[in-house]
Formats: C-alpha cells, sequence, structure tokens
C-alpha cells in the first residue's frame, strides 16, 4: 500500500504537501476525516507541482486541459506552468542520439549544435544539418526520464487509491481520470506518437476551402532517423507569433492588413480542425504559432492533439450559435446531448443555470464577448448540476481559449463574430447538404422513396394488430419500482390493521357475550394476540421513520 512504503520519493511528495500547507492531504494522510474535498487554492497548487519536479508539471499542463474538472481560476493559473528545465549535459545526450541512428552521427549529421535550443522535461530539442544540407530540429528524450516518469505514474497512482476512498473520489471517479491522466504521461515518451500525429495534421491541413494551404506550415518528419526517443523533423526558422516583426519596411505590407489576414488564418485553419477534420492541435499556444521569415505561420509541437466525432462536431457547431444567441434552452439541450450517459438532471434547473449565466451578456455587444470564457462557463454550470461531458470537451475548450487569446493578443483589433460568422454557415450548408449536395439530394430521393414504399404495408401491420387485440405496449417510467414498492407497504400496512381491527371487534362481541369459561378464554386471546399485532404494527411505523 502506498501510506507503507517509505521510499525517499514519497516522503519527499509528503513533505512537499505538507510544507505548502495542503491541510486537506494533511488530514487524509493521516488517518482523520478527510470526506469534503479541500483543494489547495490555485497558487498553492502551482507551487505544490513545480516543488515535485518537472514530471508533475506536466501533470499539471495536463490538467489544465480540463476545464470540465476544474473552475477557471485553476485552469488560468495552471496554463501559466512551464517545464523549462536545465538542459541535459551534451554527452548523455549523444550518447543516447548515438544508440537510436543506424548509421554513425557523422554519417549522419554534418553538425549538431551541443546547446539546445530549448530544453523541457521530457525532452530537449537540438538544431542540425543532415548529411544532404537539410536543416532539422532533433528532439531527443532526457536520459533516464522513462524511469522516473514510471515511478511518479506509481506514485500519483497510490495518491488516487487514498483520495478514492473519500465521498469526493467516488462522486469523481478520481481512479480512472488518474488512469487517463498517468496514460497521457506515458505518451508523452513515445515520439512516434508525435510523430503520426504531426504527419496526420500536415495532410489534414494540405487542402482547404477556407484557407490557402500554402500560407500555414506543419514539419516534415524524417521517419527512417525517428525513434521512440529521437524525433528528426524539418527545421522551421521563424519567432513566437507574438514576437513577430511586422514593419512594414520589412515586408512591404501594412501591418494592420497583414496581422488580420493572419488571424483569419489561425481561426479558419482550427475551424477546419475542429469542425470538419475532427482531429486537432490540441496546444495553440504563442510559443507553438511561430511566425516564419517568409511570411508563412507554422504549428509546431503536435504532441497533444484532440479528436472529436461527427455527431460531437455537430452539437458543438449548434452549441456556438447558440451561445451566440444567448438561448439558454438550447444550451441545456445541447449539454445534455453531449453528457457521457443518461444521468439524472433536473432540466428546469440546468436552463434555470444557463439563463442565469447568460443573462449577463445581454447588453453586451457580440464583439466584445470573451467566447472562450463563456465556454469556460457552459462547462462550469454543467459540472454544478453533475453532468459528466466527454474528456475530449476541456481540450475542446482549452484549445478554443488559447486560439481565441493568441488572437486577441497578436490583432487587439480583433471581431470574433466577423471571424466565425462565414464558417458556421459554411457549416450549417455542409451538414444539410453534404459536401456533394448532387449527391444529398439523391439520397434524401431514395429514402423518401423507399418511405413512401414501406408506409402502406407499416400502416396495414398496425391496424392489422389493433383489430385483432395483439398490439403491445413496452413502457418503461423511471422510478416506478420503487413508487411500486411504496404502494404495497401502504396497501399491505392498511390489510394490517384491518385485520387488527377486526380482531379486536371480534373479541369485544365475544367477551360481552360470554357464557362459559371457554369463550372468556378466547376473548382474552384474541385481545392478546390484536395487541401484539398492533404494537408490532406501530413499532415498524417508527422504524421506517414515515410516520408523519
Amino acid at each position: 500500500m502506498f501510506l507503507t512504503q517509505t521510499v525517499p520519493r514519497q516522503r519527499e511528495i509528503v513533505e512537499v504537501l505538507l510544507r505548502n500547507g495542503w491541510d486537506y492531504m494533511r488530514r487524509l494522510i493521516t488517518g482523520g476525516k478527510a470526506s469534503e474535498p479541500q483543494l489547495p487554492t490555485p497558487a498553492v497548487l502551482k507551487n505544490i507541482l513545480v516543488d515535485l519536479g518537472p514530471v508533475y508539471v506536466k501533470l499539471g499542463q495536463l490538467m489544465s486541459t480540463r476545464p470540465d474538472l476544474l473552475s477557471g481560476a485553476y485552469i488560468d493559473e495552471l496554463s501559466t506552468l512551464q517545464d523549462a528545465v536545465p538542459p541535459a549535459p551534451w554527452s548523455d545526450i549523444e550518447v543516447l542520439i548515438r544508440k537510436q541512428l543506424k548509421r554513425p552521427l557523422e554519417e549522419t549529421f554534418i553538425t549538431v549544435n551541443a546547446i539546445p535550443v530549448a530544453a523541457g522535461s521530457i525532452a530537449q530539442t537540438h538544431r542540425a544539418t543532415l548529411a544532404d544540407g537539410r536543416e532539422v530540429a532533433l528532439k531527443v528524450q532526457r536520459p533516464g526520464i522513462d524511469s522516473t516518469v514510471a515511478k511518479d505514474i506509481a506514485l500519483i497512482q497510490g495518491i488516487a487509491d487514498l483520495v478514492a476512498r473519500t465521498e469526493f473520489g467516488q462522486s469523481v471517479e478520481i481512479k480512472s481520470i488518474a488512469e487517463e491522466f498517468c496514460k497521457a504521461l506515458e505518451a508523452e515518451l513515445d515520439f512516434t506518437r508525435e510523430a503520426g500525429f504531426t504527419d496526420q495534421l500536415r495532410r489534414n491541413l494540405s487542402t482547404s476551402r477556407w484557407f490557402d494551404p500554402k500560407q500555414l506550415v506543419v514539419a516534415e518528419i524524417f521517419w527512417d532517423l525517428t525513434t521512440p526517443k529521437l524525433l528528426v523533423m524539418e527545421w522551421l526558422d521563424g519567432v513566437p507569433i507574438l514576437s513577430a516583426d511586422l514593419s512594414r519596411e520589412k515586408n512591404g505590407k501594412d501591418p494592420a492588413i497583414e496581422r488580420k489576414e493572419i488571424t483569419t488564418l489561425l481561426f479558419r485553419a482550427f475551424f477546419q480542425q475542429l469542425y470538419i477534420d475532427g482531429f486537432f492541435h490540441a496546444d495553440p499556444h504563442p510559443g507553438n504559432l511561430f511566425y516564419l521569415r517568409d511570411g508563412r505561420v507554422a504549428l509546431l509541437d503536435c504532441g497533444m492533439v484532440g479528436r472529436l466525432d461527427p455527431r460531437t462536431q455537430q452539437i458543438l457547431t449548434e452549441m456556438l450559435l447558440a451561445i451566440v444567441d444567448l438561448d439558454a434552452q438550447r444550451c441545456a439541450q445541447l449539454t445534455l446531448q453531449l453528457a457521457d450517459s443518461n444521468q439524472p438532471v433536473i432540466l428546469a434547473r440546468l436552463e434555470s443555470d444557463y439563463d442565469r449565466m447568460l443573462r449577463k451578456y445581454h447588453n453586451l455587444n457580440l464583439t466584445d464577448i470573451n467566447f472562450s470564457q463563456v465556454i469556460y462557463e457552459v462547462l462550469q454550470v454543467a459540472r454544478n448540476n453533475k453532468i459528466r461531458l466527454p474528456s475530449n470537451m476541456g481540450l475542446y475548450a482549452k484549445t478554443l481559449a488559447n486560439l481565441e487569446g493568441v488572437a486577441r493578443g497578436f490583432n487587439p483589433e480583433l471581431n470574433f463574430i466577423d471571424e466565425v460568422k462565414p464558417l458556421l454557415t459554411d457549416l450549417f450548408r455542409r451538414q444539410l447538404l453534404g459536401d456533394s449536395p448532387v449527391r444529398s439530394l439523391l439520397r434524401t430521393a431514395l429514402d423518401v422513396k423507399s418511405l413512401s414504399l414501406q408506409s402502406p404495408r407499416q400502416l396495414e401491420l398496425l391496424l392489422d394488430r389493433v383489430t385483432s387485440e395483439t398490439l403491445q405496449w413496452n413502457v418503461s417510467i423511471q422510478g416506478l419500482d420503487g413508487l411500486r414498492r411504496t404502494t404495497d407497504d401502504a396497501a399491505n400496512r392498511l390489510s394490517f390493521s384491518i385485520l387488527v381491527g377486526s380482531l379486536i371487534m371480534g373479541a369485544a362481541i365475544i367477551s360481552s357475550n360470554a357464557r362459559t369459561a371457554q369463550l372468556s378464554l378466547s376473548s382474552n386471546i384474541l385481545f392478546a394476540v390484536a395487541s401484539l399485532l398492533g404494537l408490532w404494527l406501530i413499532i415498524s411505523i417508527l422504524r421506517s421513520g414515515r410516520l408523519r
């Protein structure tokens, strides 16, 4: 068991939790009562993760993608976590690279810069030149990080086992959430997975009806050199998009016009990923969006992606429209359609919560509304009503929030409605007609023909069953079993009361006309039996707690 082990890492975690003043975990670890969840403040939680080390910083970054689990304050604080750590020594990195290559390092690369351009908790990146002269980026896994991650995953699961014993842990299914996070951490260690995501994203964005694919770049993967611990990809020469120099003297364009064009490009590229492809880059923060020297925009670091099935895409498209229309009733209906299962929900309360949430936006101009914040509040309302949404809703909301935040930082004149209105119009047209209107029309015609041919026969069968009295209705009413049991209990008690009353009346009649000792004895026995049965009935009613 987690608590009975005394390895140094576990003691270190306990010390960090106690040092940062998380009283809830102190009571939990010492065996005190801790049934009610008491999370530390967002700042304290961030400090705990930073103190625990790079792997827990990565865990915090993953948690920041789950606004369906955490409130906006926690999401905002965890989103600021940076996993920049001192780089590993080049001697260790060189040994790992040589082990991953099929040919000698000197034959594969002309040069490899020993100084990394970036260093994180899982990997660090070096610039290199291939033997054919092409510039590449080498993403190299930190030596020994796999064993560190394995140990920390075991500890995370141990903590989850502890919390799972509380009411809070059971209500939010903490063990399944911990398992999900642990799988995400393990997946970070396989760079072939990220390479596959990068290739798929590049293929998806190579064609578009909304933007010029030549203006958007996703790095090419060199599969012959890529392994689970070494990712070799095209070097993209640029700067983070918020650091881009768009002065007129540099590129000859009006900076305001170019900012507008790049903003439109980003929105259309990500809306295509979200609502058409169903496969999207889930971490578009400023460091992963590069402005290249030739004026194009690049998407970097495809290690975190999300997926949406066609049904979810359609629901989320309608949700955007409902938010624009400030339609609380439609938001409630769409939320229930998104829910993981048929959970008991008070629809009137859900609609009231959405109406209260959206009402504050009624007097605002649509251009002044932060739509990613509204989506976060939609998830908050669902969480408050005990509605479990799929985990990819967190990635979806986080992606939109990052996209809108970067777009507003890059282009302060951003008009969200102007950007998304033509895209929503086209999306609804696609949902109604599909990519090929003629094919959709023919399919509809075939469906109508099939319905017209089958309807007479089905109507004849229905009338035949009605007239022959063989029609059966299968109705399932939720909670009916409980009502039936309550009704049966009431009927049984009523029958029992009538029986007791009859015994008393019979005993009274016999007693009043008793002429012999035998009749008097019978009367007394009936009185005794009736009294015992009546006393038992009273006790059973009192024990049920339903006297009032």
